[in-house]
């Protein structure tokens, strides 16, 4: 049998098994694991390195509408480019529907931003923030059937957030058709008065941010949402968890019986509240919601990676840039922290940070790793098993790994479109030296190699958590 390519002397990892074997590719697809294959127009020689399903980042952001004056830092260009820099071989983006506009209108026009701009395979999330009886009715059961399988609801951001009973309606469209809902949890009333507090204080330095996003805001919150998929016997995602008593409400519903997925970043891990107090307006690049929690809300969420209660780890990638007056400094956000875009970029330090934090440092096992950042990902959003894992069958999309080389995170290293990286400076052990998208190289060595823009858009199966619910009419 002649391969197109063929990878030796590597250890491959999947979720549950490391061993050592030859990989022939062919055609984009993986077509034989064995010792001593031969016959390749290419080969790659793995020596040394770890082979591991390339990287799904699931919660990703981009060239998404962000309010007037503000502009996101990444489009489709930069940020896959970005997420193939750090080892990523697919990313799933939120397409966001906005008020009195169809699904239909939404993903027309963030397909044409996407097309023939994407350097690693994308699929996208709908956020859904008007549902209307038309649009939970008959557009998501089309699109659902369509491949559009997951969508975001928010609990927070005025103009985003649904009401209680909204919430309600969408879970159980969501039932009714298979799709599967990711959840923000904040209690925006809460939040509201605590801003306004803050307002009659004068408090309004970014460092204000974190304290008028408080954990019980997120906890409650939290609750909350598992209690509304609980009256619909619904799974739901519940993203980017930054702190132990929201985690313990998802470890509670699971003993309750429910299917939850729980998804936490790397913000959570490495950054504190501290960092949104940086000298001048320096804490400006550290806003984020949930915004970075203490040290003790950092142990917790690696006690999560550590028990397998989070089964994402995403960057949550929402990228603009600091000093510009389209993104963290604009005039607005210089006097108050509730006009500084919301969001840091990540997706390109994503998997090193775990690997080096994570992996090398014994908290968690490579298969951890593996299924925390591309299996995972692959089965609760309807790819699993054409992505997310190295077997036969399966795309060629692999990520060799350096789990010796140290890199120091700077800025010019990451390739996105912000002009700063909240890790600055960190120096990590682990690195992805070459990305392999359908058996395509596309980087190599810290750069694209790749000629042009060769992603494509995935459509989606349904979610395993929604395939494993009782089949049983809905509310």
């Amino acid at each position: 049998m002649r391969f197109d390519t063929i990878i030796r002397n590597g250890t491959v990892a999947t979720a549950s098994d490391t061993f050592v074997c030859d990989i022939g590719i062919r055609d984009g697809r993986i077509v034989a694991l064995a010792s001593g294959l031969e016959d390749a127009t290419d080969i790659i020689d793995a020596a040394g390195l770890f082979v591991l399903p390339g990287g799904i980042d699931s919660h990703v952001h981009l060239a998404q509408p962000s309010g007037e004056g503000i502009v996101m830092a990444d489009d489709f260009d930069t940020g896959t480019r970005s997420a193939a820099i750090g080892g990523n071989s697919t990313v799933l983006a939120f397409c966001m529907q906005e008020k009195g506009q169809t699904l239909r209108e939404a993903l027309k026009a963030y397909h044409r931003k996407a097309e023939d701009r994407c350097h690693v395979d994308v699929a996208f999330h709908l956020v859904i923030t008007d549902p209307t009886p038309d649009v939970l009715g008959q557009e998501l059961p089309a699109l659902v059937e369509d491949g559009y399988t997951s969508l975001k609801v928010f609990m927070t951001y005025e103009g985003l957030r649904l009401r209680d009973d909204e919430i309600l309606a969408t879970l159980d469209a969501a039932r009714r058709t298979g799709a599967l809902v990711m959840v923000h949890c904040e209690n925006e009333d809460a939040i509201r008065y605590l801003i306004g507090r803050h307002e009659e204080e004068g408090k309004l330095a970014p460092r204000y941010h974190a304290t008028t996003r408080p954990i019980p805001a997120e906890r409650e919150a939290t609750h909350r949402a598992l209690s509304l998929a609980e009256i619909v016997d619904v799974p739901i995602v519940i993203v980017h968890v930054s702190n132990r008593e929201a985690m313990e409400e998802i470890r509670r519903a699971r003993q309750r019986g429910q299917k939850i997925a729980g998804e936490t970043c790397p913000q959570y891990l490495m950054l504190t509240a501290d960092d949104l107090d940086r000298d001048a307006l320096e804490g400006a690049k550290y806003v984020c919601s949930p915004p970075p929690r203490d040290k003790a809300s950092q142990e917790a969420c690696w006690e999560g990676l550590e028990q397998d209660v989070f089964d994402l780890f995403s960057s949550d990638h929402c990228p603009f840039r600091y000093d510009d007056a389209e993104g963290k400094l604009n005039e607005k956000g210089k006097r108050h922290f509730r006009w500084i875009p919301n969001g840091i970029p990540g997706v390109a330090t994503r998997l090193p940070i775990l690997f080096s934090e994570g992996v090398m440092k014994g908290r968690i096992t490579l298969n951890q790793f593996v299924a925390q950042t591309s299996t995972n990902h692959a089965k609760l959003y309807g790819l699993y098993p054409r992505k997310g894992t190295i077997a036969v069958g399966a795309d060629a999309d692999i990520t060799l790994w350096d789990p010796d080389k140290r890199v120091r995170i700077t800025n010019d290293l990451l390739a996105h479109g912000a002009d700063y990286t909240p890790y600055e400076g960190l120096e990590v052990r682990g690195w992805p030296v070459r990305l392999l998208v359908r058996g395509r190289t596309v980087m190599a060595s810290g750069a694209m190699v790749a000629e042009g823009t060769t992603g494509i858009y995935l459509p989606r199966d349904r979610s395993v958590l929604v395939r494993q619910q009782k089949p049983d009419a809905s509310v």
